[in-house]
């Protein structure tokens, strides 16, 4: 497969024109090798690529890419070492940020959703990437809290709300604890992300809401995985997972 013929195909699938985002989506870096083998992972560390090139990718997808708008556009330090390893390397790397949070069926909060036995009932935040639903059934904060320590091999932190039940519940993967007072104004008794600021303490607790932080890798695995698995059986590519674990 090549290069081109991969990257057509998954922006159309992830719609990747219609987000405005903060780094380019798609192919970042142009390897040298046809497409037989691709690797998924959370984030293009330096760590991941040794991995998937050992493993023999020549290709790899994540979700962290390249190229933020925010950093540095020198080609040093760090961004060198990761650069020069995909180079000599001949792998190509792909990078889906927002388009894959938000995907209806193969996205990061749709996958996080199902694993926690969380059902989907509307979208709220920015472009629509954080999802609204009830539980299976309801559970206390502290029950809610070992499910997803179960589900996501990671115990969560919780504030706020530490009694009750949490039947109705909003999400959203990554560093989203920005959407906790929407998702309050929304009627949900808990809110989930992945990383939690100094101010997510006192609105969680003001609001009468729990907030759920779940891990900011933890809660980003089964998007890129789960895009990995169909692009493999779309195009009869082997693929392999390579979770580089990260406890944030």
């Amino acid at each position: 497969m090549l290069h081109h013929e991969l990257e057509d195909y998954t922006g159309r699938l992830l719609e990747v024109d219609r987000f405005r985002d903060y780094c380019p989506n798609g192919l970042q870096v142009e390897g040298t090798r046809s497409i037989r083998k691709i690797a998924t992972g959370v984030t293009a560390s330096l760590s991941f690529l040794e991995s998937a090139r050992d493993a023999g990718a020549d290709a790899v997808l994540v979700h962290h890419g390249y190229f933020w708008k925010s950093e540095d556009a020198r080609i040093a330090g760090i961004k060198r070492g990761r650069i020069e390893l995909l180079m000599k390397s001949g792998m190509s790397l792909f990078a889906y940020h927002l388009p894959l949070d938000a995907h209806p069926e193969l996205g990061n909060n749709a996958k996080l959703g199902q694993r926690l036995g969380f059902s989907f009932e509307s979208r709220f935040g920015d472009q629509g990437i954080a999802m609204l639903g009830e539980l299976d059934r309801p559970l206390s904060p502290d029950a809610l809290g070992s499910r997803i320590s179960e589900k996501l091999s990671r115990a969560p932190l919780i504030v706020g709300k530490k009694s009750g039940t949490v039947r109705r519940i909003a999400w959203c993967s990554g560093a989203a604890q920005g959407y906790l007072l929407d998702a309050a104004r929304l009627g949900a008794d808990a809110y989930l992300s992945g990383e939690i600021s100094e101010q997510t303490v006192h609105e969680a607790e003001e609001s009468g809401i729990a907030y759920i932080c779940a891990g900011h890798h933890a809660t980003e695995r089964y998007g890129i995985m789960a895009l990995g698995e169909h692009l493999a059986s779309r195009f009869d590519l082997e693929h392999e997972f390579i979770d580089a674990d990260n406890p944030i």
